[in-house]
């Protein structure tokens, strides 16, 4: 029987450590302030935006929503993010995208400061994964992948770690981010020849590709720890799951995460904990 790989301890530990960083913060007279930039009222960002808010204050991060109207131009959301860059009194910006308005959804995801980009989304913080240097900060999904395996005390440094899926907001920057920690990797696609092959030699599989419960026994081996990224909506069963067959996996593999349950939540964490080095690298500048 697998072992499940839950992200509730591993929150719990980052949320302890964070609310004393952010206590240290404030005794130096910084307030740990995140800006949340929403157009519209989307349902999906309402409820990100209050599992966020909640995450926030828990820890004692200060959050400020700013709201646009749907009428709002690309000119007037790119003033608003660059108020906030140039505001020091705010340390992170999360800007929700796709925007729901006819604009450059580019330009707008590069328009905020890497210091300031907690969610790890513009180039700048990209370039930081690709060579090692902090410009900005992982894009938090693939640093989650990194915290849990860590959390779990699942050894990196010379595994073999299949990674299916590349996109820049998982695939690719993870799988710089293994690298660095010394693990080989093999970065696998929809064009990938004999996957299965790929994914049964490997000792850690992480699912990120976005196909739903595609991943069953067939592409697994005995002993491997498996972490699914993957979150859709199984209308046929009325619920959000993964990239992976997690049932039919169970009883073969050695850990796993459930979907929901796994990476999620520690993705939201991870976004809290950026927050936080963002203030702690202005004291620095100081």
């Amino acid at each position: 029987m697998a072992k499940h790989l839950l992200g509730k301890p591993i929150i719990a530990q980052m949320t302890a450590a964070d609310t004393e960083r952010c206590l240290r913060l404030k005794a130096s007279g910084v307030e740990p302030t995140l800006a949340v930039v929403r157009v519209g009222e989307r349902a999906d960002d309402l409820s990100y935006e209050r599992t966020l808010k909640k995450r926030c204050e828990t820890v004692g991060i200060k959050v400020r929503s700013v709201v646009l109207p749907l009428s709002t131009t690309q000119e007037e959301v790119l003033a608003t993010i660059e108020t906030l860059n140039q505001d020091g009194q705010v340390h992170g910006i999360l800007v929700f995208r796709p925007l729901p308005i006819d604009c450059d959804q580019e330009a707008i995801r590069n328009a905020v400061a890497a210091q300031k980009d907690v969610d790890g989304c513009t180039d700048r913080s990209l370039l930081g994964v690709f060579v090692n240097e902090p410009l900005g900060f992982s894009p938090c999904t693939a640093e989650a992948v990194i915290t849990l395996l860590d959390g779990y005390e699942i050894a990196l440094e010379g595994k073999s770690v299949a990674v299916v899926g590349r996109s820049l907001v998982v695939g690719r920057p993870l799988s710089m981010l293994l690298t660095h920690r010394n693990a080989t990797v093999t970065l696998c696609h929809s064009r990938t020849k004999d996957l299965a092959a790929k994914t049964k030699e490997a000792d850690i599989v992480v699912l990120c590709s976005g196909q739903m419960e595609h991943f069953g026994k067939a592409y697994f081996s005995p002993n491997q720890v498996l972490v699914d990224v993957g979150v859709n909506w199984n209308e046929e069963k009325g619920k959000i799951c993964g990239d992976l067959c997690f049932d039919e996996v169970e009883e073969l593999v050695e850990a796993a995460t459930p979907v929901p349950g796994g990476v999620g939540g520690v993705t939201t964490a991870v976004l809290v904990s950026h927050v936080l080095d963002a203030a702690e690298r202005t004291l620095k500048r100081e």
